[in-house]
């Protein structure tokens, strides 16, 4: 039988680096990429969008399975873009109540069963990058290698500050902060795929790193590279 094509999983908290970190590490590598989270806040935003109850599993696990979610790169550099039902919603899945909106629904056991297999279906040749928050411990527990990112919450707090600050949003450093921590505290407590590190990951703290001084740290990680 043929091997399964490898993968790289690269989990952690919210605004611990992951998203920019596993782009470039999968475009140095030839990979492809899984961002997990936007499949969640994808759900969120089609839930919202159909004025679904949050405390109606049921109905949740209907619209995980019903939505049709692509990934398409943007023209003229744009970037990944995200289609949800065939609309374009990349800018409003970047929006922090479409980010808390996920961490509720992902809460739910059913939905995170739903997805599950969607998730696993990334994997093909050449190979995978994955990052989101259970990568390493539930999706891909067999994974090549294994990565976990964290940062104090006061430097998340800042960096999400800095990016929504470039895009002309208005926001209060204080209040991502406690955003941060409350959506800290709701992923490390919910009963399904807690936000941990695999038994075998690597801890990167990024607090104080560069980009590229993680990328280079997580390149090395992989068997046949250095740093």
């Amino acid at each position: 039988m043929t091997a399964p094509a490898p993968v790289l999983t690269i989990d952690g908290p919210s605004g611990a680096g992951k998203g920019t970190v596993s782009r470039i590490v999968a475009a140095r590598l030839g990979w492809h990429y899984l961002d997990s989270g936007a499949l969640y806040r994808a759900v969120g935003v089609a839930a919202s969008w159909a004025d679904l109850d949050l405390s109606d599993p049921a109905a949740l696990v209907r619209c995980t399975r019903d939505t049709s979610i692509d990934f398409r790169e943007g023209e003229g550099g744009a970037g990944l873009r995200v289609l949800v039902n065939g609309t374009d919603a990349t800018d409003e899945l970047r929006l922090e109540t479409t980010g808390a909106l996920a961490s509720a629904i992902a809460a739910i056991p059913e939905v995170r069963a739903a997805l599950t297999e969607r998730q696993r279906a990334f994997r093909r040749a050449p190979g995978l990058v994955a990052d989101g928050r259970d990568m390493g411990t539930v999706i891909f527990p067999d994974a090549t290698a294994k990565v976990f990112l964290t940062a104090s919450a006061e430097e998340r707090a800042l960096r999400r500050h800095n990016q929504l600050k470039d895009k002309g949003v208005s926001v209060t450093f204080a209040d991502l902060l406690r955003e941060i921590l409350a959506r800290d505290a709701r992923d490390a407590q919910r009963a399904v795929a807690p936000l941990r590190p695999a038994d075998d990951a690597v801890l990167i703290d990024t607090t104080g790193l560069s980009i590229e001084a993680v990328v280079e740290c997580v390149l090395a990680l992989l068997p046949g590279r250095t740093a």
